[in-house]
């Protein structure tokens, strides 16, 4: 399977601006600048993306876990913040609670645990990812 995007970039960095495509049209010319990327513009950026599919691969993947384990999720959220320095992705930091009928508090930890080593997007990512479990 082949997932694509496409970046359309006018200009200098700073001055310039951009857009982003998605094959499912859902980013389609999402507006992308230096400003939004390290200020407080509007329009999405790289990071942020990369945030969103890290959020949404760990909690497919830790729903996927505990179905292995037998239990069914009535709910699972989570939030994840990616932080960019000099240059860098330096980490990504997941948030994570979850409604799981019968799954114990380290039943739970253990699973999403095994979630966050495994989701695809954890493997591709080379930096430091952690974890805290609320709720």
């Amino acid at each position: 399977m082949k997932r694509t995007a496409t970046a359309i970039w006018n200009g200098s960095v700073k001055e310039g601006n951009g857009t982003l495509s998605t094959q499912s049209t859902t980013l389609n010319k999402t507006a992308y600048s230096f400003s939004s990327r390290f200020e407080n513009g509007t329009g999405t950026n790289p990071e942020e993306l990369i945030a969103a599919a890290h959020a949404g691969c760990f909690t497919m993947k830790l729903s996927a876990v505990l179905g292995g384990a037998g239990f069914t999720p009535t709910s699972l959220e989570t939030n994840c913040a990616v932080t960019l320095d000099n240059g860098a992705i330096t980490s990504s930091h997941l948030v994570v609670k979850g409604d799981v009928p019968g799954c114990s508090s380290e039943d739970f930890k253990k699973h999403a645990e095994d979630a966050k080593a495994n989701c695809p997007i954890s493997k591709a990512l080379n930096t430091n990812i952690s974890m805290e479990i609320q709720g």
